[in-house]
């Protein structure tokens, strides 16, 4: 079993930059795939970032150019820098991991963006 938390949304104003950290722990046994995820209020939950393993990246077009991707294997933890903010990147995020096939889900953070 993998545990994955969230942390680091927030508040901002457009155009502002936030930092989302995913901490994983439990059974973790390989460097994982994953990645980033979000959902708006009334939307389908939909792809936002990804870096595989062997830390092949990967971004949805709408976050292209302005969200960074990045993992820190020794310490299973994964970065998202987001950067020129849009209100339409509202939403709550959502942490993923593969290992072994299975999928692990953290309990997402809120990042609002707003003036």
């Amino acid at each position: 079993q993998v545990q994955l938390v969230e942390t680091g949304g927030g508040l901002v104003q457009p155009g502002g930059s936030l930092s989302l950290s995913c901490a994983a722990s439990g059974s973790i046994f390989t460097v994982m795939n994953m990645g980033w995820y979000r959902q708006a209020p009334g939307k389908p939950r939909e792809f936002v970032a990804h870096i595989s393993s062997a830390g092949r990246r990967d971004y949805a077009d709408s976050v292209t150019g302005r969200f960074a991707i990045s993992a820190d294997n020794d310490k299973n933890m994964v970065y998202l820098q987001m950067n020129s903010l849009r209100p339409e990147d509202t939403a709550v995020y959502y942490c993923h991991a593969d290992q072994f096939g299975v999928d692990y889900w953290g309990q997402g953070t809120q990042v609002t963006v707003s003036s």
